[in-house]
């Protein structure tokens, strides 16, 4: 019997941040993963995709040189070598996600499957755990469809997709979330012919107006999308595949990249014997990320149903930190940022315009920028895109942005709304020029405008100054 003051079922994001934080602070912690160290983030997800990115937007960069006065080249793509590069990448980033790290911190590792086996224990590799209170931090997995022939063909999901060492000749690519849109757009650059499929909207979660612009590029960069179409079944075709779809067309591809949206990876941890409720969702946890119904379990990241990102597994990690190490009230409330890795990028905190407009009615304002009116992205000869700020009372209660780099202009917006900050702090702040972020302090000025400049009030007192200064 092992005993400890924290015991942490998943080595991914949030149950690393966790472990790592909770063992140097002085807790004793067990930390057991049954795969490998590091989840899905960093052995098939956010690390491989977005440097299969990386490879493609070189690639793309040379065959569009033209538009900066060079030779445009088309790119000579060794897809292994790519592979090598995404492997060259993990590897950088495994050692501190290592065991033998963790180890080092204090962190008693455990390899296996852990599983419970009463409202205070787990079993894990022969051993028991016993503990004062547990974390669940499993993440989730691919989610398949009911789709008829599936089991009896060959299929990638992200899990085995950065395995492959040859290129597809013709990738299809079932699913039209980021996961899917990302692969699509990647092979596509790397040579691969590409053909989206998707039952409903392309990137139906995130706003149309900038979703559609993803769509228009993916078309005009050669892919075809086949958006509002549902797939009926799917069989072997030689050495390829071949998916019927429900009006009636046919598609041959030679790979098929299932990328449908992901399920919690719960199902292994014999809930019911700790007494924890769950549904296809997740664990059943209150905004402190608590059990409702097992006081002494928390769950965090995926497994919590609250937003399947890293960094929000990252950010419950310290929400239950400040609970379990410290006694301290802590509960979720941070608007988290998502972005789409596409080419424009697409990103996203709080409250899409329709959402917005449901929740807010006649107080609404939304406003624009668009990229093409920045300085620094018509030096990028990048002006696809624009911000839109969804406004009430001065404050922004979301934003979206598509357009170069909007992920990493996004984080600025997750800290206006997190802090409620007044959009007037952004207006009135000096930023460097050329830059990118000067597309959100416009958009945050176009707020004040009208206020200033079409108001016969503020003419009247202008002019009237004018005739009393010396």
């Amino acid at each position: 019997m092992i005993r400890a003051d924290l015991c942490i079922i998943g080595a991914g994001a949030g149950g690393l941040s966790l472990a790592a934080g909770a063992t140097q602070m002085g807790a004793r912690v067990v930390l057991v993963e049954g795969a490998e160290m590091g989840g899905d983030c960093l052995n098939h997800g956010c690390v491989p995709s977005k440097a299969l990115i990386e490879a493609a937007r070189a690639a793309h960069t040379m065959a569009t040189a033209g538009r900066f006065g060079l030779a445009p080249v088309r790119p000579v793509v060794d897809y292994a070598a790519v592979m090598d590069h995404v492997a060259r990448t993990i590897a950088a980033i495994a050692p501190m996600d290592s065991q033998e790290r963790f180890e080092g911190l204090g962190v008693h590792v455990i390899r296996g499957w852990g599983r419970f086996a009463g409202p205070d224990t787990l079993e894990a590799a022969g051993q028991q755990i016993r503990a004062r209170r547990f974390v669940i931090a499993t993440g989730s997995r691919p989610a398949l469809p009911p789709l008829p022939g599936l089991d009896e063909t060959p299929y990638l999901t992200n899990e085995t997709l950065f395995s492959l060492r040859a290129a597809p000749a013709h990738l299809l690519v079932l699913g039209g979330g980021p996961i899917g849109v990302e692969m699509a757009q990647a092979h596509l650059r790397l040579g691969v012919a590409v053909t989206l499929i998707e039952s409903g909207r392309l990137m139906g979660r995130e706003d149309p107006e900038l979703a559609a612009q993803i769509t228009a590029t993916l078309r005009a960069e050669g892919a075809t999308v086949l958006d509002q179409t549902a797939a009926l079944r799917v069989e072997p075709a030689g050495e390829g595949v071949r998916l019927h779809l429900a009006d009636g067309r046919q598609i041959l591809g030679s790979h098929l990249l299932v990328a449908t949206g992901r399920r919690v990876a719960l199902e292994a941890l014999n809930l019911s014997a700790a007494g924890v409720e769950a549904s296809a969702t997740g664990v059943r946890v209150g905004d402190d990320l608590r059990s409702v119904s097992n006081r002494r379990v928390y769950a965090i990241g995926d497994a919590a149903g609250r937003g399947q990102f890293t960094h929000a597994a990252g950010y419950h990690a310290g929400i239950v930190l400040r609970q379990v190490l410290l006694g301290l009230p802590a509960r979720i409330g941070a608007p988290i940022p998502r972005v789409t890795y596409s080419d424009p990028e697409l990103a996203q905190v709080g409250l899409t315009e329709p959402e917005a407009r449901a929740a807010h009615g006649d107080r609404l304002q939304v406003l624009h920028w668009g990229f093409d009116h920045n300085d620094r992205a018509q030096a990028m000869a990048e002006t696809t895109g624009r911000i839109k700020l969804m406004v009430v009372r001065g404050r922004a209660v979301g934003v979206s942005i598509c357009g170069p780099h909007a992920g990493e202009l996004i984080g600025l917006w997750a800290l206006m709304l997190g802090a409620r900050l007044r959009l007037s702090a952004l207006a009135g702040a000096v930023l460097p020029y050329p830059t990118l972020s000067e597309v959100s302090k416009r958009a945050a000025g176009a707020y004040f405008s009208p206020k200033l400049f079409d108001n016969p009030v503020i003419r009247l007192v202008v002019r009237s100054v004018q005739r009393l200064l010396p």
